[in-house]
């Protein structure tokens, strides 16, 4: 039997303001009461909730962007042209130990994540929480995560100067939270 399409109203989970929701967006916070949220299409009222972060310096007078933060192991397999080198090396010393992803939440072109990601993982900011500021439109879905941090393991081991022939990803990532940064 085909169910037919229903509208559900998105409100807030704790004052029921309704949340201004414009397409593409998946999360949101209310304007009245500070209530994380987050999209869930499984879930009868279409949403859940969410924690979001401030950091501390966010300019007021702009928006700031904001970022899903989760740590990540990375299990590595690559191979070069060239006989083994220490970029080899390198990679492993780099994914031995988890490492903090931070990947964009608000849209941003391909080439950007591949610059951004990388610098961000390879030099993280420090997270210090501020108070809250307004943000960019969340258009990002935690769900997306996996492939955009192997997409950044994937630029950060392209940048080696050693040849890459082939190279075998596999990141499992920690439960993200919504940081918002400057």
């Amino acid at each position: 039997m085909v169910r037919p399409v229903e509208l559900i109203p998105l409100v807030c989970l704790k004052c029921d303001t309704p949340v201004p929701a414009q397409p593409d967006e998946v999360a949101w916070v209310c304007a009245r009461c500070g209530q994380g949220l987050l999209l869930n299409e499984s879930d009868a009222r279409g949403l859940s909730p969410l924690v979001v972060q401030y950091a501390a310096g966010l300019d007021p007078a702009r928006p700031g962007k904001p970022f899903w933060v989760a740590e990540g192991s990375v299990q590595l397999q690559r191979s070069t042209y060239a006989a083994l080198s220490d970029k080899d090396g390198e990679a492993r010393l780099l994914w031995s130990q988890p490492r903090r992803f931070f990947i964009p939440a608000y849209e941003v072109p391909l080439q950007t994540l591949a610059d951004l990601g990388p610098r961000l993982v390879l030099n993280p900011p420090a997270l210090q929480a501020g108070p809250p500021a307004p943000f960019e439109p969340v258009t990002v879905s935690p769900e997306d995560l996996p492939a955009l941090a192997e997409f950044i393991v994937l630029a950060i081991e392209a940048g080696r100067s050693d040849m890459l022939k082939q190279v075998q990803i596999q990141v499992s990532l920690s439960e993200p939270v919504l940081w918002v940064l400057p």
